[in-house]
Protein backbone atom coordinates (compact mmCIF):
# COMPACT_ATOMS: atom_id res chain seq x y z
CA UNK A 1 0.00 0.00 0.00
CA UNK A 2 3.07 2.40 -0.27
CA UNK A 3 3.44 2.95 3.10
CA UNK A 4 6.45 1.45 5.81
CA UNK A 5 5.66 1.26 9.28
CA UNK A 6 7.67 2.91 12.20
CA UNK A 7 5.92 1.41 14.75
CA UNK A 8 4.97 -2.39 13.09
CA UNK A 9 3.03 -3.20 16.30
CA UNK A 10 0.53 -0.64 15.51
CA UNK A 11 -0.03 -2.90 12.09
CA UNK A 12 -0.41 -6.10 14.16
CA UNK A 13 -3.06 -4.41 16.35
CA UNK A 14 -4.95 -3.16 13.06
CA UNK A 15 -4.71 -6.79 11.89
CA UNK A 16 -6.36 -8.60 15.29
CA UNK A 17 -9.92 -9.70 15.39
CA UNK A 18 -11.79 -9.27 18.77
CA UNK A 19 -12.20 -13.08 18.32
CA UNK A 20 -7.80 -13.44 18.77
CA UNK A 21 -7.07 -10.93 21.63
CA UNK A 22 -8.51 -8.39 23.47
CA UNK A 23 -5.83 -6.51 22.16
CA UNK A 24 -7.94 -5.79 18.80
CA UNK A 25 -8.11 -3.57 16.68
CA UNK A 26 -12.10 -1.71 16.92
CA UNK A 27 -10.83 1.46 18.34
CA UNK A 28 -8.10 1.80 15.23
CA UNK A 29 -10.91 1.28 12.94
CA UNK A 30 -13.02 3.63 14.58
CA UNK A 31 -10.19 6.15 13.85
CA UNK A 32 -9.42 5.21 10.63
CA UNK A 33 -12.97 5.27 9.52
CA UNK A 34 -13.17 9.32 9.98
CA UNK A 35 -9.21 9.38 8.04
CA UNK A 36 -10.70 7.82 5.15
CA UNK A 37 -14.06 9.63 5.36
CA UNK A 38 -12.65 12.93 4.96
CA UNK A 39 -9.87 12.25 2.51
CA UNK A 40 -11.86 10.59 -0.14
CA UNK A 41 -14.61 13.83 0.49
CA UNK A 42 -11.65 16.33 -0.12
CA UNK A 43 -10.75 13.63 -3.22
CA UNK A 44 -14.68 14.27 -4.28
CA UNK A 45 -14.19 18.17 -3.53
CA UNK A 46 -11.37 18.84 -5.34
CA UNK A 47 -11.79 16.56 -8.13
CA UNK A 48 -15.67 17.50 -9.05
CA UNK A 49 -15.65 20.62 -7.90
CA UNK A 50 -19.18 21.63 -9.43
CA UNK A 51 -21.15 18.64 -7.71
CA UNK A 52 -24.03 19.10 -5.84
CA UNK A 53 -23.94 18.32 -2.55
CA UNK A 54 -25.76 15.18 -2.89
CA UNK A 55 -24.03 13.52 -5.64
CA UNK A 56 -20.89 14.01 -3.38
CA UNK A 57 -22.66 12.26 -0.50
CA UNK A 58 -23.71 9.61 -2.71
CA UNK A 59 -20.18 8.79 -4.13
CA UNK A 60 -18.61 9.17 -1.26
CA UNK A 61 -21.07 6.42 0.60
CA UNK A 62 -20.04 4.52 -2.91
CA UNK A 63 -16.63 4.09 -2.44
CA UNK A 64 -16.50 3.81 0.86
CA UNK A 65 -19.26 1.16 1.16
CA UNK A 66 -18.31 -2.37 2.80
CA UNK A 67 -18.37 -4.15 -0.82
CA UNK A 68 -15.75 -1.07 -1.54
CA UNK A 69 -13.62 -1.63 1.08
CA UNK A 70 -13.34 -5.29 1.08
CA UNK A 71 -12.39 -5.25 -2.42
CA UNK A 72 -9.61 -3.33 -1.73
CA UNK A 73 -8.57 -5.52 1.82
CA UNK A 74 -8.49 -8.26 -0.83
CA UNK A 75 -6.20 -6.39 -3.19
CA UNK A 76 -3.66 -5.48 -0.31
CA UNK A 77 -3.86 -9.22 0.70
CA UNK A 78 -5.25 -8.60 4.37
CA UNK A 79 -7.70 -11.80 4.48
CA UNK A 80 -3.71 -13.73 4.36
CA UNK A 81 -2.97 -11.37 7.34
CA UNK A 82 -5.79 -11.35 9.88
CA UNK A 83 -5.09 -12.53 12.98
CA UNK A 84 -8.48 -14.52 13.89
CA UNK A 85 -9.57 -16.69 16.76
CA UNK A 86 -10.16 -20.25 15.98
CA UNK A 87 -14.02 -20.26 15.97
CA UNK A 88 -14.13 -17.49 13.85
CA UNK A 89 -11.70 -18.90 11.37
CA UNK A 90 -13.67 -21.92 10.74
CA UNK A 91 -16.60 -19.75 10.31
CA UNK A 92 -15.25 -18.31 7.38
CA UNK A 93 -14.29 -14.68 8.79
CA UNK A 94 -11.36 -14.68 6.56
CA UNK A 95 -13.82 -13.92 4.24
CA UNK A 96 -16.20 -12.30 5.70
CA UNK A 97 -16.30 -8.60 3.87
CA UNK A 98 -17.44 -6.47 6.93
CA UNK A 99 -14.43 -8.20 8.90
CA UNK A 100 -12.11 -7.32 6.07
CA UNK A 101 -13.43 -4.02 5.61
CA UNK A 102 -13.55 -2.95 9.65
CA UNK A 103 -9.64 -4.20 9.14
CA UNK A 104 -8.64 -2.18 6.38
CA UNK A 105 -9.91 0.99 8.21
CA UNK A 106 -8.02 -0.53 11.22
CA UNK A 107 -5.00 -0.35 8.53
CA UNK A 108 -5.72 3.67 7.70
CA UNK A 109 -6.48 4.28 11.52
CA UNK A 110 -2.58 3.18 12.01
CA UNK A 111 -1.27 4.53 9.66
CA UNK A 112 -2.55 8.00 10.80
CA UNK A 113 -1.39 7.15 14.26
CA UNK A 114 2.21 6.49 12.92
CA UNK A 115 2.55 9.00 10.66
CA UNK A 116 0.39 11.47 10.86
CA UNK A 117 -2.40 12.37 8.32
CA UNK A 118 -0.70 13.06 5.20
CA UNK A 119 0.84 9.78 5.12
CA UNK A 120 -2.80 8.43 5.59
CA UNK A 121 -3.84 10.16 3.15
CA UNK A 122 -1.32 9.68 0.55
CA UNK A 123 -1.98 5.77 1.64
CA UNK A 124 -6.12 6.37 0.83
CA UNK A 125 -4.68 8.04 -2.48
CA UNK A 126 -2.95 5.35 -3.17
CA UNK A 127 -5.52 2.68 -2.67
CA UNK A 128 -8.13 4.66 -5.18
CA UNK A 129 -5.35 5.98 -7.60
CA UNK A 130 -7.86 3.13 -10.44
CA UNK A 131 -11.01 4.95 -9.51
CA UNK A 132 -11.95 7.35 -12.21
CA UNK A 133 -13.61 9.94 -10.34
CA UNK A 134 -15.64 12.39 -13.03
CA UNK A 135 -19.26 13.68 -12.96
CA UNK A 136 -20.47 10.28 -15.04
CA UNK A 137 -19.24 8.27 -11.70
CA UNK A 138 -21.26 10.66 -9.42
CA UNK A 139 -24.27 9.68 -11.51
CA UNK A 140 -23.72 5.77 -11.72
CA UNK A 141 -22.96 6.12 -8.19
CA UNK A 142 -26.65 6.16 -7.49
CA UNK A 143 -28.24 3.21 -5.45
CA UNK A 144 -31.67 1.84 -6.34
CA UNK A 145 -33.21 2.93 -3.51
CA UNK A 146 -32.45 6.88 -4.35
CA UNK A 147 -33.56 6.22 -8.23
CA UNK A 148 -36.65 4.66 -6.85
CA UNK A 149 -37.36 7.51 -4.57
CA UNK A 150 -36.83 10.03 -6.94
CA UNK A 151 -38.98 8.34 -9.71
CA UNK A 152 -41.58 8.46 -7.24
CA UNK A 153 -40.94 11.72 -6.08
CA UNK A 154 -41.27 13.25 -9.72
CA UNK A 155 -44.70 11.61 -10.36
CA UNK A 156 -46.07 12.94 -6.70
CA UNK A 157 -46.45 9.20 -5.60
CA UNK A 158 -46.16 7.77 -2.25
CA UNK A 159 -42.81 6.61 -1.39
CA UNK A 160 -42.30 3.05 -1.29
CA UNK A 161 -42.16 0.68 2.30
CA UNK A 162 -39.96 -1.58 3.19
CA UNK A 163 -40.24 -4.88 5.20
CA UNK A 164 -38.44 -7.74 6.67
CA UNK A 165 -39.99 -10.85 5.01
CA UNK A 166 -37.65 -12.93 6.90
CA UNK A 167 -34.23 -13.63 7.99
CA UNK A 168 -32.46 -16.99 7.78
CA UNK A 169 -28.76 -18.51 8.20
CA UNK A 170 -26.84 -18.85 11.45
CA UNK A 171 -26.15 -15.10 13.47
CA UNK A 172 -22.84 -15.19 11.27
CA UNK A 173 -24.20 -15.58 7.81
CA UNK A 174 -27.36 -14.29 7.97
CA UNK A 175 -29.49 -13.98 4.50
CA UNK A 176 -32.13 -11.05 5.02
CA UNK A 177 -35.60 -11.13 2.30
CA UNK A 178 -37.20 -7.14 2.27
CA UNK A 179 -39.99 -6.79 0.11
CA UNK A 180 -40.45 -3.46 -1.93
CA UNK A 181 -44.60 -1.97 -1.55
CA UNK A 182 -45.47 0.74 -3.90
CA UNK A 183 -49.36 0.64 -3.23
CA UNK A 184 -50.52 2.76 -5.81
CA UNK A 185 -48.59 1.31 -8.76
CA UNK A 186 -47.26 -2.44 -9.17
CA UNK A 187 -47.79 -4.05 -6.48
CA UNK A 188 -44.85 -5.37 -4.03
CA UNK A 189 -41.56 -7.15 -5.07
CA UNK A 190 -38.82 -8.56 -2.61
CA UNK A 191 -35.09 -8.92 -2.79
CA UNK A 192 -32.32 -11.17 -0.91
CA UNK A 193 -29.14 -10.00 0.17
CA UNK A 194 -26.52 -10.39 3.57
CA UNK A 195 -27.83 -7.40 5.04
CA UNK A 196 -31.36 -5.36 5.27
CA UNK A 197 -29.23 -2.97 3.42
CA UNK A 198 -28.58 -4.59 0.44
CA UNK A 199 -31.91 -6.92 0.49
CA UNK A 200 -33.51 -3.43 0.46
CA UNK A 201 -31.45 -2.11 -2.79
CA UNK A 202 -32.20 -5.61 -4.86
CA UNK A 203 -35.89 -5.15 -4.10
CA UNK A 204 -35.56 -1.43 -5.32
CA UNK A 205 -33.92 -2.88 -8.70
CA UNK A 206 -37.04 -5.06 -9.40
CA UNK A 207 -39.39 -2.21 -8.55
CA UNK A 208 -37.83 0.23 -11.04
CA UNK A 209 -37.35 -3.04 -13.46
CA UNK A 210 -41.52 -3.53 -12.72
CA UNK A 211 -42.09 0.13 -12.99
CA UNK A 212 -39.94 0.26 -16.29
CA UNK A 213 -41.56 -2.55 -17.98
CA UNK A 214 -45.08 -1.50 -17.23
CA UNK A 215 -44.66 2.27 -18.76
CA UNK A 216 -43.07 0.42 -21.91
CA UNK A 217 -45.68 -1.65 -21.75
Amino acid sequence: MGYRFTDPALLARALTHRSFSAEHNERLEFLGDSVLGLVVADMLFRKLGHGAEGDLSRLRSQLVREESLHGLACGLGIPQLLRLGEGEAHAGGRERPSILADALEAVLGAVYLDGGFAAAAQVVMHLYRGVDITPALAVAAKDPKTTLQEWLQARKVKLPDYEVVQVTGAAHAQTFEVSCRVATLAGTTRGSGSTRRAAEQQAARAMLARLNENNHG
